[in-house]
């Protein structure tokens, strides 16, 4: 069948226009493919150091990653220190956060330049939301009768943090953990986040099933609630450091979600 001037012209347009979708789509997919930021963020009684093992993990898979030294102030610092180092990013970045850093990614996890959260045995408060009178509603962890101040700062002992903090891991490794310990503010635990990013953004969440800092129930409680991917890690609440190569491959699979869904 013959076709008129008419109808070739419109079948051309039509042609060039779905080349250059899927040019653009194919464009996407590659810029997405490139997003390899991630930023991680220390809970407390630790400072940075604590994500050093999955660090080398991420590096070897390709991924640039950056982890935050906060001041275990207060949740605000926090919060500033953290968007301090997405700002520093050259694009769309995943933001990981362990044990209280789950508050300061919730909030901190609004900034545009992120694309996905992963929770790591982490608090994951609503916007709003009293965590302390959430974590009531569940069996107290025996970490938190440990905890013993001074002058304002807080610290676990040495048998709560060798036993309920770092339980699993190796006990001359511990003691080390143990020895440089962070202290935390009296007002640190007294903050509330104002949005939850959870809400509107893909999540991850590691849960610890031998955690006794935070109770797993909780922590299931709070990955079902963000309808986050989840997996269980038979560990303590530091499985950053005693299954490194889990939490790695939680947040690789965070990456290749990005990279999944950026076309869309």
């Amino acid at each position: 069948m013959m076709m008129n001037r008419r109808t070739f012209s419109a079948t051309l347009a039509a042609g060039v226009a779905a080349g250059m979708l899927a040019s653009s789509d194919k464009t996407q997919a590659q810029a997405a493919s490139k997003v390899r930021n991630v930023v991680l963020v220390h809970g407390a009684y630790a400072d940075g150091s604590c994500w050093s093992d999955v660090v080398g993990i991420l590096q070897q898979a390709g991924l640039k990653a950056t982890v935050v030294q906060h001041p275990l102030t207060t949740l605000e610092a926090g919060i500033e220190a953290t968007r301090r180092a997405i700002a520093l990013q050259d694009g769309p970045t995943i933001l990981v956060g362990h044990s209280f850093a789950g508050m300061i990614v919730t909030e901190a996890g609004m900034d545009p330049k992120v694309s996905s959260l992963v929770y790591v045995a982490a608090r994951a408060p609503d916007a709003g939301e009293d965590y302390t009178a959430l974590a009531k509603t569940f069996a107290a962890p025996p970490a938190s009768a440990g905890l013993v101040w001074s002058d304002g700062y807080g610290k676990l002992t040495e048998e709560a943090f060798l036993r309920d903090f770092a339980g699993g891991i190796p006990h001359e490794k511990a003691r080390i953990l143990y020895a440089v310990q962070g202290p935390i503010s009296d007002k640190l635990f007294t903050g509330k986040t104002t949005q939850a990013a959870w809400r509107s953004k893909p999540s991850w969440y590691a849960v610890s099933t031998e955690d006794r800092t935070i109770n797993p129930d909780l922590e299931r409680f709070m990955a079902k609630r963000m309808n986050a991917k989840t997996i269980e890690v038979k560990a303590s609440h530091l499985s950053l450091i005693s299954h490194p190569h889990e939490i790695a491959q939680l947040i690789s699979q965070a990456a290749g979600q990005f990279a999944a869904r950026a076309p869309e």
